[in-house]
Parts: C-alpha cells; sequence; structure tokens
C-alpha cells in the first residue's frame, strides 16, 4: 500500500506563554498542503522491519526515524508481521513543514489500514502524541487552530479555497533551539483567529509569527525571501513554524523558478 504524506505550513503563530514543564503554549492555524512525501509499506518475508529511503537525504541515523519509531509503536500493541518501509523525501526537514511528522502520523494510518487493526482515529491520535508534538495534526489532516504546546485542536470554519501558495525553503534550516532562544511570550494585540477575520490583503497588519522577530536576526536572508515574495505578487507571507521555510499566499502564482535559484521551491493550488 501507498500514501503521500503532505506537509502544513503555520498561518499565524503566537508564542503566549511559557510554562512550568519549560515548554511553552502557542496559538496558531495548522494549514495542510499539497507538498508531499511517498510512503509505501510492503510486507516481506524476513525476521525484521527493513526502512528504505530516497530524495532528500535525511541527517542522522535512520534507526530514530519516526516512521520506524510509528511501527515500532504499533508492534508492541499488535502482532504486526515484518515489512519493508520505502520513504521517498521532498518536504524538506528543519523547515516548520511538518513532514517528518506527516510521514509518521501517516504511518500508523497505513499499518492499520493494511493490517485491518481495531484502532479509530482518536487512538491513533494519542499514539501519535507520543511520537512528536505536531504528528496528531496529521491524522485527520484538516485545517484546525492550534493550543497549548500545538498539540490541543479545534476545529474551524477556514478556508484558502481559491487561492496558491508558494513555498521558498532555503538550504539552510532553523533548529528549534535557534528559535526559541530569545523569544519572548505574549499575548498578541489581535488573535489569530481574529486576525484571519480580516481580508488577506490586510493580515500583514495583524497576522504574525513570533518566531520571525528572534530567527530573522539570526538569519537575515529569510526576510529577504519573505520580502521577496511581497514583492512579486503575494498578499501575504510570513515563516513557516520556526522556520526555515517562508510561503506566500496569492491569487495566482507568478513564475519564481529563476527568483529563488539557490532555494526549494514548491507552488500549487490551496485545496481546503
Amino acid at each position: 500500500m501507498i500514501c503521500f504524506p503532505n506537509a502544513k505550513i503555520n498561518i499565524g503563530l503566537s508564542v503566549v506563554n511559557k510554562r512550568a514543564d519549560g515548554y511553552h503554549d502557542l496559538e496558531t492555524i495548522f494549514y495542510p498542503i499539497d507538498w508531499c512525501d511517498s510512503l509505501e509499506i510492503i510486507e516481506n518475508n524476513e525476521n525484521d522491519c527493513r526502512f528504505y529511503q530516497s530524495g532528500i537525504i535525511i541527517d542522522g541515523d535512520s534507526e530514530n526515524n519516526l516512521v520506524l519509531k510509528a511501527y515500532r509503536k504499533l508492534k508492541k500493541q499488535f502482532d504486526l508481521p515484518p515489512v519493508d518501509i520505502f520513504l521517498h523525501k521532498t518536504i524538506p526537514f528543519g523547515a516548520g513543514l511538518g513532514g517528518g511528522s506527516s510521514d509518521a502520523s501517516f504511518t500508523l494510518k497505513l499499518l492499520r489500514d493494511k493490517f485491518i487493526l481495531p484502532l479509530d482515529n482518536n487512538e491513533l491520535l494519542s499514539i501519535a502524541s507520543q511520537l512528536g508534538a505536531d504528528c496528531p495534526f496529521f491524522i485527520e489532516n484538516k485545517t484546525v487552530f492550534a493550543s497549548a504546546t500545538g498539540n490541543e485542536f479545534t476545529k474551524i470554519d477556514f478556508s484558502l479555497k481559491g487561492y496558491n501558495i508558494a513555498v521558498v525553503k532555503p538550504s539552510f534550516g532553523v533548529s528549534t533551539k535557534e528559535a526559541f532562544g530569545n523569544i519572548k511570550p505574549q499575548k498578541p494585540k489581535t488573535s489569530v483567529m481574529e486576525a484571519v477575520n480580516h481580508p488577506i490583503e490586510n493580515w500583514m497588519e495583524f497576522l504574525k509569527n513570533d518566531f520571525e522577530t528572534t530567527v530573522f536576526k539570526l538569519y537575515p536572508g529569510l526576510e529577504k525571501i519573505k520580502q521577496t515574495l511581497y514583492n512579486n505578487g503575494a498578499l501575504y507571507s510570513a515563516m513557516s513554524g520556526s522556520g526555515s521555510a517562508v510561503f506566500g499566499i496569492f491569487n495566482e502564482i507568478p513564475n519564481l523558478e529563476n527568483v529563488f535559484p539557490d532555494c526549494t521551491l514548491w507552488q500549487g493550488e490551496c485545496s481546503i
């Protein structure tokens, strides 16, 4: 069986409070986009799960990949047979796009469907939450308002259908440690949900990603990417998550291939 784990972007991101446990409370909208990896799982005749990865090379030991961790989570609970897992990466990591989290959650869903496991989405959500903060979002994969540490979801009536999105990922990533390094939590003047009720053309006045304050100082090139998207007709542009990907929302997508020659570029229609 094969599936296509997709990315997400953050529409607004407010860091509102530092918690006693050291984590931060956030407010943001998770919006799925159609930039996808491909994931295939095939039962094998060996004694163990085998993992094959192609496309973008992922840093670190493949044994720590979230896809394998997802398989092992279900293996502990069910008598899963050994499988071959093939992951082709096109969603860059260190980008704020949730690609690794999506791969993990789609692995859970694919294993459930392939082996007809008695798990509903609520049970998968619980398992996904043990793998990473963004993972639960990709179980239902629908636009939500996210709060707490980004793991509490409220379904919302929000659509960008009819618009287009361009996502620009520079050659470098941004670590979570860097992004949170000098962040100063505070309640925004305009909440994310209030801000998106304004016309998109006015979002830049009300809708912020708090990480831009710290990350743009470390990587001025990201602010340049954002301004370049505006210069090419973006109605709204912002960094996604803690970076380093920057997206722009357009009425019509311009030809950006030659504008960002040293970056990875994805462009597509908003489908939700």
